[in-house]
C-alpha cells in the first residue's frame, strides 16, 4: 500500500535560482511536466529528473524552500520492498530526505534514506532524467522551423554527459555524476539498490551542471552549500532593515527581502535585480528601475547598480528589429540562442517606452536620496542621450507626448508596462490602433524633464535648466488637458493614433499620482476613484475598474491585481498628503502575501474579496517577482510618510502612520549621508510618534509634520 498525504501547496512550483541560472521543480522536487526544469542562460538544459522507488513516487509529507532562499527541500517516506524471502517491512518505516541548492550553475543534490524498521531492507531507487536544451521562447510555445544537434547521451560507470551544439556554435554539456555508482545506468535511468540496515541511514550525492570532472560526495556538498549559503547572506544584508511588533508582517518583510536577495544579481556594474522566475530571470530595464525606487529609501546601492548598467547598455544605433534609437534605455536582454540568432528581438531589446524617463527619474530620486552627484555627473552624458531621445521622439508626433509603435512585426504592439495585446483599448472595446500615447508614460517623461532641470541648475547650466523646467510645464499642461475626462472625473488611458482618447477607468493614473502630474482638485478625485469598490477588490487595485469594457478578473493586464501597480499608485497618493486609504492598501496587500506563502506573485485575480475566502491566484504568474516583492518597502515608505534628503542629511516624516496591528516599527542601520540611524515609530494614544536611535542619531535631524 502507497501512503498518500495531503500537504497544502503540494501542487506548488518550488524555485531555486543562483546568478543566470534557476531550477523549478514540484513539491518532490522532480522535473518533467510543463515548463519546470533547470534553465541556464535562458535555455533549459534539465528537462527531466524525477525518482521512483518500485516503480512508484515517494509519499510526500512536507516540502520547502529555506528562509534564506538557498536550500530545497522534500521529506517523504516510501514503502520498500523486502529482501527476496524475506518479510514485508511495516509502511511509513522508511525516511527519504531530498535536499538541493544551486550554486555556479550546477545542482548539488543529497539523498538521504533513513530506516526505522527493525529489519534491514532494501530500497529499489529509480532516477529518469533528460535533457531537451530548449530554448525559453520553445519552452512558453514559440515554434521553431530548426534546431540544433543533440548528441546522444555518454554514458560512464557513475555518471551521463549530454551535448547540443546549437545553432548559435555554442557547445553546451549537462552532466550528472553519483555518487555511490549505480547499479544500472543509461542516457535515460539510473537505477540503485539502497541496502538499509536497522535504525540506519545511507546517502546519495548527485551534481548537475556544466561540464566537470569532479564526483560529487560529502565534501564538495559541504563546501559548496556554505558557499552559497554565504553568497545568499551577503545579498540579503544590503540596506536598512525593518522589523516591527507584528510577528506575521516581520516575516512578510523578511520573504519580501529574501526574495530580493534570490532575484539580485551581482554584475560587474554592480547589483541587479531580474525580473521574476521563471519567465523573466534577466535584467530588465522597466522592472529593475522600479524595484529600486521601491526600495531606494532602504538600499541606495540596487538603484547605483541599475543606473549603471543601464547606462552601459544604452542604445546607440537605430534598428527596427530591436526597436531602438540612440539615446534609448534596454527593455530586455536574452542569453539565449533564439535571440542570437534573431528569431526573437530579445537579445538586446528596446521596445519599452517608459524605460527611457523612468532611468532619468531613477538618477534623480538616487541623487536625492544620496547626495552623491559624483556619481550622477558620470551618468550626465547618458541622461542627456536618454532625454535628447525622448524629446526627439515627442517631435515627431502630431500631438505633444511621448509615444510609441513597434518597428517589425517581431516586437512588441505594447510597449508600456501593460504591454499584452489586448491592454489598449476604447470604452467600447475597440483596440487602440497606431503611435499610442500612454498617460503614465507622459507622466514619466513630465517627471524626467524635472529631473534634468533640477539636476543641471545643479551643475550650474542654468539655461538647460530653464528649458527643461519650461517644457515640462507645458507638457503637464497638455496632459491635463487631452488626458482629463471631466464627465468621469479621472484620466483616459491613453491616445491612440488618431489622437482619439482611450476613455477607460485603469489603473495607469495612479502611477501619474506618482509623477506628481495632476493639480491637487484632480488627485483627490483620482485617489477617491482608485480607493472605491470598482477598483480596490480588497486585496489590491485592479488594472481597470470594475464594469468598463474588457474587465476581467483574470486578464492579464484587464482586472486583475499587480501589486507593484498598487504600491506605485499608494506612493502617489502619499505624495498628495493620502493616508488613511494607503493603510487599508497595504493591510489588504499583506492579507493577500499571507494566503501565497508571505510572497506576492507578479498578479492575482481581480476578485471581489469575500469574508473567509482567500485570492485567487493567477496560474502562470512569476513568483517570486522583484517589483512584488518589492512594494512592501514602498507601500511602507508611504505609510510612514518617510523621505530622505541625502544632501544635507535630513530625514523627512510627514503625517506618519502604522499598518493595522502595528504599534511599534523600527527601521535599523538607515544610511544617511555618513551616517547610519536607527528610526523608531510607534503608536501614542491616537497618533504616530517617531524618533531616531543610535551612535549617530545626534547629528541626523528628523524633521517631523505631524497629522
Amino acid at each position: 500500500m502507497t501512503l498518500e498525504i495531503a500537504v497544502p501547496g503540494a501542487s506548488r512550483a518550488f524555485v531555486l535560482k543562483d546568478a543566470d541560472a534557476f531550477m523549478i521543480c514540484d513539491a518532490r522536487g522532480d522535473v518533467g511536466v510543463g515548463d519546470d526544469g533547470l534553465f541556464i542562460d535562458d535555455m533549459r538544459w534539465l528537462s527531466r529528473w524525477r525518482i521512483t522507488v518500485a516503480g512508484h513516487p515517494p509519499a510526500l509529507l512536507s516540502a520547502a524552500v529555506s528562509r534564506d532562499n538557498v536550500f530545497f527541500s522534500a521529506s517523504m517516506t516510501i514503502d520498500p520492498l523486502p529482501v527476496l524471502g524475506g518479510p514485508s517491512p511495516p509502511t511509513g518505516v522508511i525516511h527519504l530526505e531530498r535536499e538541493r541548492f544551486l550554486h555556479h550553475d550546477r545542482v548539488h543534490e543529497r539523498l538521504v534514506f533513513t530506516s526505522y524498521a527493525d529489519e534491514a531492507v532494501s530500497i529499489p531507487l529509480e532516477i529518469a532524467f533528460d535533457a531537451d536544451f530548449h530554448d525559453m521562447f520553445e519552452v512558453r510555445g514559440k515554434q521553431r522551423s530548426r534546431r540544433g544537434q543533440r548528441h546522444p547521451a555518454e554514458v560512464g560507470a557513475a555518471h551521463v554527459r549530454f551535448r547540443y551544439e546549437g545553432l548559435d556554435d555554442r557547445v553546451r554539456l549537462l552532466r550528472i555524476a553519483f555518487n555511490p555508482e549505480p547499479v544500472t545506468l543509461d542516457g535515460e535511468h539510473a537505477r540503485f539498490l539502497i541496502q538499509l540496515e536497522a535504525h540506519r541511514s545511507q546517502v546519495l550525492y548527485i551534481e548537475l551542471g556544466p561540464d566537470t570532472d569532479a564526483a560529487p560526495d560529502r565534501a564538495r556538498y559541504r563546501a559548496a552549500a556554505a558557499r552559497a549559503r554565504r553568497a545568499m547572506r551577503s545579498r540579503g544584508r544590503r540596506g536598512a532593515r525593518i522589523v516591527s511588533s507584528g510577528r506575521l508582517f516581520n516575516e512578510w518583510l523578511r520573504k519580501s527581502r529574501a526574495d530580493l536577495a534570490l532575484l539580485t544579481t551581482t554584475l560587474d556594474t554592480g547589483p541587479y535585480p531580474y525580473a521574476g522566475i521563471p519567465w523573466f530571470s534577466t535584467p530588465f530595464g522597466r522592472d529593475a528601475i522600479i524595484t529600486s525606487l521601491q526600495t531606494l529609501w532602504l538600499d541606495p546601492s540596487l538603484a547605483k547598480g541599475v543606473l549603471s548598467y543601464l547606462a552601459r547598455h544604452q542604445a546607440q544605433e537605430v534598428s527596427s528589429f530591436r526597436d531602438s534609437a540612440p539615446g534609448k534605455i534596454m527593455h530586455e536582454t536574452r542569453k539565449d540562442e533564439m535571440s542570437a540568432l534573431q528569431e526573437v528581438p530579445f537579445e538586446r531589446y528596446y521596445g519599452g517606452v517608459d524605460t527611457t524617463p523612468l532611468f532619468v527619474m531613477l538618477a534623480g530620486a538616487y541623487a536625492a536620496r544620496t547626495g552623491e552627484l559624483e556619481f550622477v555627473d558620470s551618468l550626465w552624458p547618458a541622461l542627456v542621450a536618454a532625454t535628447g531621445w525622448i524629446e526627439s521622439a515627442m517631435e515627431e508626433t502630431p500631438n505633444p507626448f511621448l509615444t510609441y509603435q513597434r518597428g517589425e512585426d517581431s516586437g512588441l504592439i505594447n510597449q508600456g508596462w501593460k504591454d499584452s495585446e489586448d491592454s489598449v483599448f476604447h470604452e467600447n472595446g475597440e483596440l487602440a490602433r497606431g503611435a499610442i500615447a500612454m498617460v503614465e508614460v507622459q507622466g514619466y517623461v513630465h517627471a524626467a524633464l524635472r529631473t534634468m532641470s533640477t539636476l543641471a541648475k545643479r551643475r550650474g547650466d542654468a539655461a538647460a535648466a530653464e528649458r527643461w523646467r519650461a517644457k515640462a510645464g507645458e507638457l503637464r499642461q497638455a496632459i491635463e488637458n487631452v488626458f482629463w475626462m471631466p464627465d468621469r472625473q479621472f484620466y483616459g488611458l491613453a491616445l491612440d493614433g488618431d489622437n482619439r482618447l482611450c476613455r477607460v477607468l485603469s489603473s495607469n493614473p495612479g502611477h501619474l499620482l506618482y509623477a506628481g502630474v495632476p493639480r491637487q482638485s484632480r488627485a483627490r478625485a483620482v485617489i477617491d476613484k482608485l480607493l472605491s469598490a470598482p477598483f480596490n477588490a480588497g486585496w489590491g487595485i485592479r488594472t481597470i475598474a470594475l464594469g468598463e469594457s474588457r474587465y476581467n478578473p483574470m486578464s492579464y493586464h484587464n482586472g486583475t491585481i499587480w501589486p507593484h501597480d498598487t504600491a506605485l499608485a499608494a506612493a502617489g497618493m502619499a505624495r498628495y498628503g493620502e493616508r488613511d486609504g494607503i493603510v487599508r492598501l497595504l493591510a489588504g496587500l499583506f492579507e493577500a502575501a499571507n494566503q501565497f506563502g508571505m510572497r506576492l506573485p507578479e498578479l492575482f485575480c481581480g476578485f471581489s474579496r469575500h469574508p473567509g475566502e482567500p485570492p485567487t491566484a493567477y496560474p502562470v504568474a512569476c513568483l517570486p517577482q522583484a517589483w512584488s516583492a518589492g512594494s512592501a518597502f514602498m507601500m511602507l515608505q508611504a505609510c510612514l510618510g518617510v523621505t530622505i534628503e541625502g544632501r544635507r542629511g535630513v530625514v523627512h516624516v510627514d503625517r506618519p502612520r502604522l499598518p493595522i496591528g502595528i504599534d511599534q516599527l523600527r527601521v535599523r542601520g538607515l544610511q544617511v549621508g555618513a551616517s547610519r540611524i536607527d528610526l523608531v515609530f510607534f503608536r501614542v494614544g491616537g497618533r504616530v510618534a517617531v524618533h531616531a536611535d543610535g551612535p549617530d542619531a545626534d547629528s541626523v535631524p528628523i524633521m517631523v509634520r505631524a497629522a
